[in-house]
């Protein structure tokens, strides 16, 4: 295998598999390594096993090449990590559920609490449809864009640790808002209402910006500072395979998002029918008991995780990096700006040992961290192309909800019907871990991350055609015509709101394949000490999406909507289209990108502290 822009070869992915010493991340957990022969050597000497002192044996050149690859065992403080993702997204999805009906829909006759019994239309502050979307896209929005914030202070200051538990306490501030604005005294004023629910919103907005991109990252060390390195594993039938931290990290993520769907579907189907039953304040009241929860758990099991500390400025240094990589490479055309930045030198040009006497005084990194800072980016520009994906994956969160209100409900909440996605979700990622990716493995397929989001783009855009059929037929064989959700139209369109089955489980075929992946290619790809930015610049690009679907308001109403989910769907298949063919070389790398050494370089760390298991 001929070695790529960033030197690599299989020969070199042995040497990142056995060390000759231990880093310091790890210093604790890894022994030090007895290589039976030189890598330097001659090929044929390189089929020498590679084995450490206490007889786990290491993949070689041949091996990496011809073995079977598996999953590694998930350590338990990861599961305890799960679930406290699992408290917080009931906690914000069953709060967040029922605010189209609370926005857009008015007091039912007769109730206080926003309560309409098993006919009626649960609602409270009767503002509309427009400003039901409107301000749910400005919640996720908000959500999504905080993370930057909380990943820069984690990174920079706090670590994750710290961060997250500051962050739950910020969010239950803001719920103790939401649930204020939603007592009957409150609610007789709806201006007042609206006014306190909005601050809670922002405030619940910082607390989940902080959360979010440090939860992940954390879950999934657990397991990658205790085993950074593939090893040999002989099955019960006598076959040699390889575990893989990448395969696991990724088994990591599957179940760590069939948890965030687990908590949403309890969350969503309990807060739903509190709203409908009994009142606004009481599907405010039980997420935030339940996400109280939370720090006290982190807190009893601070020893047993595994963390990594605040490094300093390290993305100040990136930035800085790659502001001097383009010195000499800008130009009047645009085209020719873009060809310079893809030229092979870009990186290897910039490498301190390139450099020699050269380098400046503020580069105090090694050639290895110019290498994960190039992966890094590279996620990054493979997440530029999100923001649609999310375009479509969103409107299930406010316009379809709005859809089936107008279809024949038969007793089920509007704002229940989209419990079928988490419900698909928790139903077939085991299948996809356990039977599809095996099995595609087996079959020597190599179904990649960067494979798996293009499928997840295609999905989403047949979720938005079956989306947009569906609102043609409830145009075309309701009563009321193209305005169904008007005050005046008291029946239904004659369509079962169960034909959303469709679009729901496409939306969660593509989340299995874009969403999880998303979040997996931002731990495996960015510098050790740049995870949380990294990956709240996968979350920031969901802000993007909203602020997009900002301008799709006007659509998000009839008689419009029929455009609304064709164009998205549109969009969603030409960005996938887009997608491969801007990064289908970049697809070919994907050991090569997987299988850098970590850095020495720690920031204003030497090495890392917290507990190593």
């Amino acid at each position: 295998m001929t070695s790529g822009p960033i030197g690599l070869d299989l020969a070199e992915v042995s040497k990142a598999n056995a060390p000759a010493a231990p880093s310091p991340v790890d210093e604790k957990s890894e022994k030090h390594l007895t290589i039976v022969d030189d890598l330097s050597q001659s090929a044929s000497a390189r089929k020498e096993s590679l084995v450490d002192a206490d007889g786990k044996e290491y993949p070689t050149q041949e091996e990496i090449a011809s073995l079977r690859r598996v999953c590694g065992s998930v350590p338990w403080a990861a599961y305890t990590i799960a679930f406290i993702e699992l408290c917080e997204r009931f906690s914000y999805y069953g709060t967040t559920i029922v605010f189209v009906n609370f926005i857009q829909n008015p007091l039912p006759p007769g109730s206080t609490t926003g309560s309409a019994g098993t006919d009626g239309q649960a609602g409270a502050l009767g503002l509309g449809q427009r400003a039901s979307t409107g301000l749910t896209t400005f919640n996720s929005m908000w959500a999504y864009f905080m993370p930057l914030f909380g990943a820069y202070m984690a990174d920079q200051y706090w670590g994750r640790y710290k961060t997250i538990q500051i962050s739950i306490f910020i969010a239950i501030f803001g719920h103790i808002l939401l649930i204020i604005s939603t007592v009957p005294p409150v609610l007789k004023h709806p201006h007042g209402a609206i006014a306190c629910f909005s601050i809670g919103l922002i405030i619940f907005g910082i607390g989940t910006g902080g959360f979010k991109p440090n939860i992940s990252p954390l879950i999934a060390e657990q397991y990658e500072l205790k085993h950074p390195k593939q090893y040999i594993k002989v099955q019960k039938n006598g076959e040699r395979v390889i575990v893989d931290p990448t395969m696991t990290v990724s088994r990591i993520y599957m179940y760590f998002y069939m948890m965030i769907n687990i908590g949403a579907l309890i969350g969503q189907i309990g807060m739903v029918y509190a709203e409908k039953y009994v009142g606004y304040w009481l599907s405010f009241v039980l997420p935030t008991i339940l996400f109280s929860f939370c720090p006290f758990i982190m807190f009893f099991m601070r020893n047993k995780y595994v963390m990594r500390p605040p490094t300093g400025s390290v993305l100040a240094k990136a930035i800085k990096l790659w502001g001097f990589a383009m010195k000499g490479r800008w130009s009047i055309n645009p085209f020719t700006t873009v060809k310079n930045l893809r030229a092979d030198d870009f990186w290897e040009s910039v490498k301190p040992s390139r450099l020699g006497a050269a380098k400046p005084v503020w580069m105090t990194f090694d050639d290895v961290w110019v290498d994960e800072v190039r992966r890094g980016l590279k996620a990054c520009t493979v997440f530029l192309w999100y923001p649609i994906y999310w375009l479509a994956y969103n409107q299930m969160i406010n316009n379809m909800v709005s859809q089936a209100a107008v279809m024949e409900l038969h007793g089920a909440p509007n704002d229940l019907i989209n419990n079928i996605d988490p419900i698909a979700l928790v139903i077939f990622i085991p299948i996809c871990d356990i039977f599809l990716y095996p099995f595609l493995e087996k079959s020597g397929i190599r179904f990649t991350p960067l494979k798996k989001i293009t499928w997840g783009f295609g999905l989403s855009s047949a979720s938005m055609i079956a989306s947009c059929v569906t609102q043609y037929y409830i145009y075309k064989l309701g009563a009321c015509g193209t305005h169904p959700s008007s005050e005046d139209c008291e029946s239904p369109a004659p369509i079962n709101v169960w034909v959303q089955t469709i679009p729901y489980l496409l939306i969660a075929f593509s989340e299995i394949f874009a969403s999880i992946t998303g979040l997996e290619y931002a731990f495996t790809k960015a510098p050790k000490n740049m995870r949380s930015v990294v990956t709240s610049v996968f979350l920031f690009m969901s802000a993007i999406s909203y602020a997009i679907g900002e301008a799709f308001v006007s659509l998000s109403a009839d008689p419009l909507l029929v455009w609304n989910y064709g164009v998205i769907a549109v969009l969603a298949a030409i960005a996938g289209v887009g997608f491969w063919a801007a990064h289908h070389k970049l697809d070919k790398e994907e050991d090569k990108l997987n299988f850098i050494a970590e850095s020495s370089f720690k920031g204003r760390r030497q090495s890392y502290g917290g507990s190593t298991a």
